[in-house]
């Protein structure tokens, strides 16, 4: 199976010119745990995620309403093609130790978003299927 195949296409987006409380809010209102941070020309710029306003914002004791999201975004972001397979995306957020990876087309503009939880949603998917075949008995002669 193939990233194209697992993808949210509906990826929240941020400017970074934005301020961090707006992006919480954002965050919180559509129950996710980032944003991909672009800039006014759509350029691909970065992720906001909980941990950087965790880290950055509240342990700091700063004002969400004065920092931007520039500012403490996480930038030089790993990015996957929607061609690669979902054990390649699976690989690529092991060795990183990330769990967010956003699907970029052969020109670098953003197209979707991967995560950890649609990979395992995904698997989760296609046991189903094979477990509703196997019960079935609807299983074909041809190839096993």
């Amino acid at each position: 199976m193939l990233v194209k195949d697992a993808m949210n296409k509906d990826v929240k987006t941020i400017g970074e010119n934005d301020n961090v409380r707006n992006a919480a809010e954002r965050m919180v209102n559509n129950r996710i745990g980032s944003l991909v941070v672009l800039s006014q020309s759509g350029e691909l710029l970065g992720l906001l995620t909980e941990r950087d306003i965790l880290r950055d914002v509240v342990a700091r004791g700063e004002s969400s309403d004065e920092i931007k999201v520039g500012e403490v975004m996480t930038k030089n972001i790993i990015v996957i093609s929607p061609e690669a397979t979902l054990e390649d995306a699976a690989n690529v957020m092991t060795e990183n130790r990330i769990k967010k990876l956003p699907v970029v087309d052969q020109e670098g503009h953003l197209i979707g978003i991967v995560t950890a939880s649609d990979l395992i949603a995904y698997e989760q998917k296609l046991v189903e299927s094979v477990a509703e075949l196997m019960v079935s008995g609807n299983i074909g002669k041809v190839g096993g």
